[in-house]
């Protein structure tokens, strides 16, 4: 998107600002459910700033405008903003003033600051309040630019549903339905309103494409003893879905009644809303009809321990996903430097192998294939401008995942096209260090990720290396790639990892304009043993795909991690072997075979 464009669309947003008397305006981050990555509709950060990347806020004064990302994104957001009016804020940096604190000061005593608050969680919302209220600032929720100025702004999806069968999901609705009402009874609460979109999937058993990437579908729900409704416009449900929800007793309303919906609610209701994952909006709704209790939701932590079905189902996804993985590494290696190649067409590539898989629905998120300087951009999107050709030397990082009806994957390989320099070769083995010390972690019940991330980051800070992101994330079972409530990372969270639980293990490292390195497996939470200290657990490393061994410094690992690395790809060779045709057998044999110092 052109600077101009992104100029323009600021001049007019000022314009309406001074006719309201606004003096600064706080762009929408996400859409009314808190996606990660919301529909095209509600992608407004993109539209206003010209920034593409999943995190980031933004907010516009009279004089000023600025935008905040993390470090995934801090080459991309420079780059995409540059000759625009806005100035880029390094989130997670000590000197960096954070949204709130620079809105104030443009602001001013007695200033107007507008939102929306559809945009943000109640939480969030609150503590807003709060600030602006201490700073003699008022904050308004009226103030909506993006309606006017938005010419041909997509419509609220109407893409088709359909029902995740019982042999995928491994656990129908009235149930979960019932270990949910059950679940909130502790809260003192006796009904919950439900807004993440993925908690709406998985509880309904609903799937649906009106987000990119992610199978999940626009609704809203409300769940009770007596009343099970879901707010969906009904041009989005078959026949077969329509059925369904009949013989599961769900009431069907339109998606944009809810508001109107929570002024009929009876004054006996008590009604258990996320105040972290359910809008402003809705939550001051029921708190203002004096039925709210602001509670954390039963559903992500259910959601995030796997039943045997999902399990199981993940399990025969990664088999094929793996085979998909060697034919794209066995195409890429006995292809470089032979035929043309670029970030792009090697991505398109690699989807073409996964699209020949069984089950499979689509890509899990955009495909991060960074060549060189590109892979050191955590989160690099390769445009027609910025695609850059391979070459058979140096590393290629690709970050990918695919979408199939039992299992979500997510996979990364940093690849060596040919020669290597000695960095190159010593960065690679500290972040498999690093992999490998997760991996085999064992640690006592209650243990949270914040634990375990300082496994993944000994072996680099020995050397003076780091990386800025987080050690390992939640993964959904076809659903959201990124799921909570659990994580591996830096920051302390207070979610311990339980059995069930399926989790990214995703060290990296990143020289800038020179290299980036991340090798990333999908790890199961499982139980280990019980001793006199309590139960034990460990991980089991799900992901089949060798981690290319040409790239690794034999003479800074232990000949445990060694051994680690040998039975893995014993493994992976026994797993994906038989699928293959014989080349691909060949090869993946070649990248399996036992290594020692």
């Amino acid at each position: 998107m052109s600077s101009s464009v992104i100029n323009s669309r600021l001049d007019a947003i000022r314009s309406l600002m001074r006719e309201n008397g606004i003096d600064v305006y706080i762009v929408p981050n996400f859409d009314p459910h808190l996606s990660e990555y919301p529909p095209e509709r509600w992608n407004i950060r993109k539209w206003a700033t010209g920034f593409t990347g999943s995190a980031g806020s933004a907010a516009i004064s009279l004089n000023e405008a600025a935008l905040w990302s993390d470090s995934r994104y801090f080459l991309q957001a420079e780059a995409e903003i540059k000759g625009t009016g806005y100035s880029f804020y390094k989130d997670g940096l000590p000197e960096t003033t954070p949204l709130n604190e620079w809105v104030c000061t443009q602001a001013g005593k007695n200033g107007v600051i507008a939102a929306d608050d559809t945009s943000f969680s109640y939480n969030e919302g609150l503590r807003m309040k709060a600030l602006f209220a201490k700073n003699n600032i008022a904050l308004s929720f009226g103030f909506d630019p993006i309606a006017k100025l938005w010419d041909g702004r997509p419509s609220i999806p109407e893409n088709e549903i359909f029902v995740h069968e019982m042999k995928y999901a491994g656990e129908s609705f009235s149930s979960k339905c019932k270990r949910t009402l059950g679940a909130i009874k502790k809260n003192e609460a006796n009904a919950i309103l439900l807004s993440a979109l993925d908690d709406i999937a998985w509880i309904f058993n609903i799937r649906g494409c009106d987000v990119k990437f992610n199978p999940v579908v626009v609704a809203y729900a409300y769940l009770s003893e007596e009343k099970k409704v879901i707010f969906i416009e009904k041009c989005k449900l078959p026949n077969s879905v329509v059925e369904y929800f009949n013989q599961n007793d769900i009431e069907i309303m339109p998606y944009g009644e809810i508001e109107n919906f929570i002024q009929t609610l009876d004054n006996n209701a008590k009604v258990l809303a996320d105040p972290a994952r359910v809008n402003y909006r809705l939550c001051n709704a029921l708190c203002e009809k004096g039925v709210l209790v602001a509670a954390t939701s039963p559903i992500a932590i259910m959601k995030s321990i796997k039943n045997s079905v999902e399990i199981e189902g993940t399990k025969n996804a990664l088999v094929r996903d793996g085979v998909a993985m060697t034919n794209f590494l066995y195409w890429l290696d006995t292809n470089i430097g032979k035929i043309e190649m670029s970030e792009i067409s090697i991505a398109e590539k690699l989807r073409s192998f996964r699209a020949e898989q069984p089950l499979f629905v689509g890509e899990s998120f955009g495909t991060i294939a960074g060549y060189e300087g590109h892979g050191a951009i955590v989160h690099y999107r390769a445009t027609e401008e910025s695609d850059a050709k391979l070459q058979p030397k140096g590393f290629v990082l690709v970050d990918s995942g695919g979408q199939y009806l039992d299992g979500t994957t997510d996979i990364t390989r940093t690849i060596p096209l040919g020669g290597l320099t000695d960095e190159e070769k010593k960065c690679f083995t500290l972040v498999l260090k690093g992999h490998i010390a997760v991996a085999q972690a064992q640690f006592p019940q209650g243990t949270r990720g914040a634990q375990i991330d300082a496994f993944a980051r000994i072996a680099l800070w020995k050397e003076g290396y780091t990386y800025m992101h987080g050690t390992g994330h939640g993964i959904g079972h076809f659903l959201n790639v990124h799921e909570g409530p659990q994580n591996i990372r830096l920051e302390e969270n207070p979610t311990p990892l339980m059995p069930g639980m399926m989790t990214s293990n995703e060290p990296g490292v990143y020289l800038s304009n020179q290299f980036g390195i991340r090798t990333e497996n999908i790890i199961l939470t499982v139980e280990k043993y019980e001793t006199d200290f309590g139960k034990f657990y460990e991980f089991e490393t799900l992901t089949l795909c060798p981690i290319d061994t040409r790239a690794v410094d034999t003479t800074i690992m232990t000949n445990e991690e060694i051994e680690w690395l040998n039975q893995y790809h014993k493994q992976v060779y026994e797993k994906l072997s038989p699928m293959l045709e014989s080349p691909q057998k060949e090869w993946l044999k070649a990248r399996c075979t036992p290594i020692s110092k």
